[in-house]
């Protein structure tokens, strides 16, 4: 999807904070950047300031350096002062990742909608060193390349475990409507679905500010994912619930704080961007579908690029979640081939 800055949709802060800094958006609200090892090569966290100490919004991957761009922000600018509570927005590891390691080496408290915590531990205590049998059995159903199944299947799986620190028990949950006061703001807590089981949002009552995690992002589209845990998950009608619940609360002057991307206001058209995105590519896909298709075989409506070694996961998964979305909708019908893998066909 292209950036949307010539439709109404501003990004305030065009410059992200270098590596080691921080840049105010807000008066007591710091944007810094963490690394990742991958295409999407950072996220961003938010340090809210309480006074004596910090709130922490979300906090990058559990790497060497994530934890040394951490040690040079706490000295630097958040000034030496103890981070007190971390508010992860949701369990995927390039947001939860350290939340162990401040709730074990700084005393935070985790603060984490109870699906989302339960989630995170669930998966950093789950180590594999192979492809489970569900997991091959779903990839069978997608109708991998031979060639890749191959190649995974004999492959040590990722793992929480390899980017998240051990996450201590004990954990503060966070309800849909709840109120929070950090940075000298009372904060609303919205709960949105799709691209993570109880995804929390933050909306300001005193002022325009949203954290938006990945629920709301700029101009990339957040990942819907299907896996082996759950494969008949319909994460796309999730997503569009949740897009048309937010639009009941979005200003165009509301200041989006993403997990990704840069700040943004133009929220009420990012939401219909966002909502349009899917739907066209539903369309898409239906269209595609007038024969009968294996999963691996609807890259390119959905996508309308090459899908290299490096996103196929995320590639597969979307697909599913799009190929389930219109199952359950009544417009695909499905049948198993003697390979194992589905066919599915408007």
């Amino acid at each position: 999807m292209r950036d949307g800055a010539d439709q109404g949709i501003r990004t305030p802060f065009p410059d992200p904070p270098a590596p080691g800094t921080a840049t105010q958006v807000a008066p007591g609200v710091l944007w810094a950047r963490m690394p990742l090892p991958m295409a999407l090569d950072h996220v961003n966290i938010y340090a809210l300031d309480d006074g004596p100490g910090w709130t922490l919004v979300d906090t990058g991957f559990d790497t060497a350096p994530t934890r040394a761009a951490w040690k040079a922000l706490l000295a630097g600018p958040l000034a030496g002062k103890p981070v007190t509570r971390v508010i992860g927005t949701h369990h995927h590891p390039d947001h939860i990742g350290l939340a162990g390691w401040f709730q074990t080496d700084h005393g935070a408290d985790l603060w984490m909608t109870r699906t989302a915590w339960l989630m995170a531990r669930m998966l950093q205590l789950d180590e594999q060193a192979a492809p489970t049998p569900q997991a091959l059995a779903f990839w069978r159903a997608f109708g991998m390349d031979e060639a890749i199944f191959a190649q995974r299947a004999a492959e040590r799986p990722f793992n929480f475990c390899d980017v998240v620190a051990p996450m201590p028990q004990g954990f503060h949950r966070m309800h849909d409507g709840d109120s929070l006061r950090a940075g000298g703001r009372d904060w609303d807590v919205v709960i949105g679905h799709g691209h993570a089981p109880a995804h929390a949002v933050l909306i300001s009552r005193d002022c325009n500010l949203i954290l938006g995690g990945d629920q709301l992002l700029p101009s990339i589209s957040a990942n819907l994912g299907v896996y082996p845990t759950e494969p008949g998950a319909d994460p796309v009608a999730d997503w569009l619930d949740s897009c048309t619940r937010f639009q009941a609360l979005a200003r165009p002057d509301h200041l989006v704080l993403p997990g990704h991307k840069l700040p943004f206001t133009g929220l009420p058209l990012r939401l219909v961007q966002m909502i349009d995105n899917h739907r066209h590519a539903l369309d898409r896909l239906r269209d595609h579908l007038h024969l009968p298709r294996r999963g691996g075989e609807c890259f390119a409506p959905l996508f309308r690029r090459g899908i290299g070694p490096e996103t196929y996961g995320l590639a597969m998964a979307e697909t599913v979640a799009h190929l389930n979305h219109l199952h359950r909708r009544g417009q695909v019908t499905r049948s198993m081939g003697t390979d194992g893998a589905w066919r599915w066909q408007s």
